[in-house]
């Protein structure tokens, strides 16, 4: 969908790099400027799945042939990806005016945790600090435990990765009908407040708002996580009042008077701890083979393994293995179909090609700008 969309990535860690392969998975050149891996502490491996469908060069960006290497990649460029803290690129040399003096189309993607401006802009950061400062880890929890950390598909990925994805999408937009290239200020703490939102306009009903511990995703029966005989877990999300009836009816319970009353909140502590109990009584299989691919709004807690498994995920080829490890496949689909995944290449495995083409001006695969 993105064939003739040309992209370099000035690598770095988590939601850059991640918002650059969902682009090759979708079509897009992407060119990875990459480091020498004997210069970053700490990495062991010369391969990332999270850099498959691009091609991958090695370029000092801090000496003045590596600066005029990437501008030279950009010449041409849609868009470029960093993720440098603000004001490491201007002072390599490679910020948005000078990236811009070169090629006035370009879309300069810029990806931080706390973004360009603002009084925490220049200090460190990780996923839960930005999840923490936006309010999206408030309610995670019990009322009486710390709010727990989220993985980093919340922050790096939905509130960073994918925010800046769609606004190096509508940059390129623009530029094709404007001619000027966008600065995109993508920052996990804007991204991860702004998925709030859907929260936010559900307070007025009561089903988010309360202190933690006292609403619907964390006290209710219907909508909770449940450990079973086996101590594997499964979750509940019986909202709708008709979803719920055929809960009850499925666990034998449609007429005990106790759970008459949905939504009478001072019988949730107590129905919780029976169904706590009930749970506990089966296998989470004995579980999934009453309950799954039913009404009921169910769900088995799986590990990424089991989950590559599991028939559902089988039948629309979500997971793959590639070189033995686990991979997922693109996302979303188009016509109904899967998007083949690119092949993941070895660090630097396309230097000595790409520097060969921007010699002879043949750098990208497409002709035409998108």
């Amino acid at each position: 969908m993105l064939a003739g969309a040309r992209i370099v990535e000035i690598a770095g860690i988590g939601p850059g790099p991640f918002c650059a392969m969902h682009l090759a998975d979708l079509g897009a050149d992407v060119i990875a400027v990459e480091r020498d891996e004997s210069t970053i502490k700490g990495l062991s491996s010369n391969r990332s799945i999270i850099n498959r469908g691009k091609r991958s060069i090695i370029v000092d960006i801090r000496t003045p042939a590596g600066r005029d290497t990437v501008l030279r990649l950009i010449e041409n460029a849609d868009a470029m990806i960093e993720g440098m803290r603000p004001g490491v690129m201007e002072r390599l040399g490679l910020g948005p005016d000078e990236c811009q003096a070169r090629n006035p189309r370009l879309v300069y993607g810029r990806m931080t945790g706390w973004g360009q401006r603002g009084p925490l802009s220049q200090a460190a950061g990780h996923d839960n600090n930005y999840l923490s400062l936006a309010g999206a880890m408030y309610y995670n929890g019990g009322p009486n435990d710390p709010p727990s950390t989220l993985i980093t598909q919340v922050g790096d990925i939905g509130g960073g990765a994918l925010y800046l994805t769609v606004g190096i999408l509508c940059g390129i937009l623009n530029a094709r009908s404007s001619g000027r290239g966008t600065i995109v200020d993508a920052a996990i703490v804007d991204g991860a407040a702004h998925m709030l939102q859907l929260a936010l306009s559900t307070r007025w009903a009561g089903l988010v708002g309360n202190p933690r511990g006292h609403n619907i995703h964390d006290s209710s029966h219907f909508y909770a996580t449940y450990r079973c005989a086996d101590g594997e877990f499964v979750t509940l999300g019986s909202i709708e009042p008709q979803f719920h009836a055929l809960l009850l009816q499925k666990l034998g319970l449609q007429d005990d008077p106790r759970f008459a009353n949905q939504w009478d909140r001072k019988r949730w502590p107590e129905l919780h701890a029976q169904f706590t109990q009930l749970f506990a009584t089966k296998t989470r299989a004995e579980w999934c083979a009453l309950l799954e691919n039913t009404d009921a709004c169910f769900g088995p807690v799986l590990s990424p393994d089991e989950a590559a498994h599991h028939p559902h995920n089988v039948a629309r080829e979500i997971y793959f293995e590639r070189d033995g490890e686990l991979e997922v496949s693109p996302a979303p689909r188009f016509d109904g179909r899967r998007v083949q995944p690119g092949p993941v290449p070895v660090r630097g495995q396309h230097t000595q090609e790409i520097l060969a083409a921007l010699a002879a001006g043949t750098l990208w695969k497409t002709t035409g700008s998108t």
